[in-house]
């Protein structure tokens, strides 16, 4: 794939933006990067004008764009995505990614599309709409002042797209993000029947890692069926072995 063609398959997810104008921002900061696929997920009447106005000659990019009123349909039909947050806690992700290291990631990640999501200008994405995501990248902010603009953030992240997709010849199709999930849910299924979780709370947060991994490493059909595979040798081999004991 061509550089242009790896950006061509990232989308840019904007989570129930408050103000239209902000959305035309988007829209300019997106195509003078080379990126032109939005998705807006929201129930709210926003003002064409606004858009508009602020869009300038890039209001062909909202013209073009897909709706949707929840994340978890937005994100669907993709094989990886991506929460644009600075905030960290104990129900987020473990790891984060800059910008450049997030374009250098995508460069090799094969022919899935790519969602990358952002939240509200008032308090960004909530951790159930983190959780959604395969990762995360966030933006070195100073710390006396680290809020950004939606429209800031997104030309941050577009520019370091922009700058740090190159060539690469990948092949592979990566699985969307239902079959991820399918698989995890087919390998929580064989831990569960050899009791290898101790409560609820472990149980999701191990699907939950599994989702994210089996997402992010951009793994094709066949790679994916051979992990589903491997977990249920192993709890028929430990269920045969408890029966022999």
């Amino acid at each position: 794939m061509t550089g242009q063609e790896n950006r061509d398959r990232i989308t840019i997810v904007l989570m129930d933006p408050q103000d239209g104008a902000n959305i035309g921002s988007v829209c300019r900061a997106m195509k003078t990067m080379g990126l032109s696929r939005l998705c807006i997920v929201t129930s709210r009447e926003h003002d064409d004008s606004r858009i508009r106005s602020l869009s300038v000659h890039a209001y062909d990019v909202y013209e073009n764009r897909t709706q949707f009123t929840t994340l978890e349909e937005a994100l669907e039909g993709f094989s990886l995505s991506v929460a644009a947050t600075r905030r960290h806690g104990r129900f987020r992700k473990f790891s984060a990614a800059s910008p450049e290291e997030l374009a250098g990631q995508l460069t090799t990640f094969g022919q899935g599309h790519v969602a990358i999501v952002f939240g509200r200008e008032s308090d960004g994405l909530t951790d159930e709409e983190v959780n959604l995501c395969n990762r995360v990248v966030t933006i070195p902010t100073s710390p006396a002042f680290p809020s950004l603009n939606l429209s800031q953030a997104v030309q941050i992240i577009c520019y370091a797209l922009f700058t740090g997709i190159s060539e690469w010849g990948v092949q592979t199709m990566a699985v969307p993000a239902f079959r991820c999930q399918k698989a995890a849910d087919d390998c929580i299924q064989s831990l569960d029947s050899i009791s290898y979780f101790k409560n609820q709370d472990e149980k999701d947060m191990t699907r939950g890692l599994l989702v994210d991994v089996f997402a992010r490493a951009g793994l094709c059909e066949n790679e994916i069926s051979r992990m589903e595979k491997i977990f249920r040798k192993a709890s028929v081999m430990k269920i045969h072995k408890g029966d022999e004991n």
